[in-house]
């Protein structure tokens, strides 16, 4: 009886602190994660002014929301000296897009982000002769596959949305936008290689790989503001070219916000 009520003492704590673990994970999963420490501006910064040391400030973010893009804390020294591409708002983010750093491109390595993984794909954006000259790391593209269903020599065709708001790591061998800038004005008159590096999780990776194995890739450029994520679009066969309830339903759809209005701005 001594001997039951010291260990039933024991199990108790144990269980405690095991409850206590359970909920601290359970808490952190449901927040995003752990915290990951990443540079702010303390203050208003314009386009070609120079980072400094006192500019800059630490947030911690959850995994779940962090951009690859993100500057972390610890690579507060790679940022000093160098001058912004745009004008950031206090409190705001640094992001690597952010900086003028055309002279040094950055190992694809350091950009992929915890947990996922950098796939190169070959795509198309609906003008093969230009390639993605207007598309930039740091960008965010929808990925399509276009298959081919030759049973009863038939050769329709069907499309479907794989993936949504899928960042572009790199284009080419490109890794900032300048450079990418660069590029396009140097092969102006020149078929760009149509390579694009993406940021995805592992099964996003094996659905690219049997994807590419199956058909033709696309990609769709999105607004950088834009966090949609559109559930439930069907997949359209090339009958629906031809039906007029397909096509009123993805005008319907445009005008009900799925497919929002596309106006011209300069970020």
């Amino acid at each position: 009886m001594h001997r039951a009520l010291p260990i039933a003492a024991i199990v108790a704590l144990l269980g405690a602190f095991l409850l206590f673990l359970y909920l601290r994970q359970f808490e952190q999963m449901m927040s995003g994660g752990e915290r990951i420490s990443l540079l702010t501006l303390t203050k208003p910064v314009q386009r070609g002014q120079v980072i400094t040391d006192e500019m800059l400030g630490v947030r911690e973010v959850p995994l779940a929301y962090v951009e690859a893009r993100a500057v972390k804390a610890g690579e507060r020294a790679k940022v000093i000296g160098v001058p912004l591409e745009q004008p950031v708002n206090a409190q705001d983010l640094l992001m690597w897009s952010d900086l003028s750093i055309a002279p040094k491109q950055r190992d694809l390595s350091s950009l992929i982000q915890f947990g996922s993984r950098a796939v190169t794909v070959r795509a198309g954006t609906g003008d093969e002769t230009k390639g993605y000259a207007l598309i930039n790391p740091g960008d965010y593209v929808d990925v399509l596959i276009t298959t081919v269903d030759n049973h009863d020599n038939s050769d329709s065709r069907s499309s479907a949305v794989l993936l949504q708001k899928v960042l572009v790591l790199a284009v080419g061998l490109a890794t900032t936008s300048s450079a990418t800038t660069a590029a396009n004005a140097k092969d102006d008159h020149k078929q760009r290689d149509l390579v694009l590096t993406l940021s995805l999780k592992l099964q996003e990776a094996q659905l690219i790989a049997l994807a590419t194995e199956k058909g033709h890739l696309s990609v769709a450029l999105r607004n950088p503001d834009d966090q949609r994520v559109v559930e439930g679009i069907p997949d359209l066969s090339s009958a629906a070219l031809l039906e007029s309830r397909a096509r009123n339903a993805i005008q319907e759809g445009r005008r009900g916000g799925a497919i929002g209005p596309n106006p011209l701005r300069v970020r």
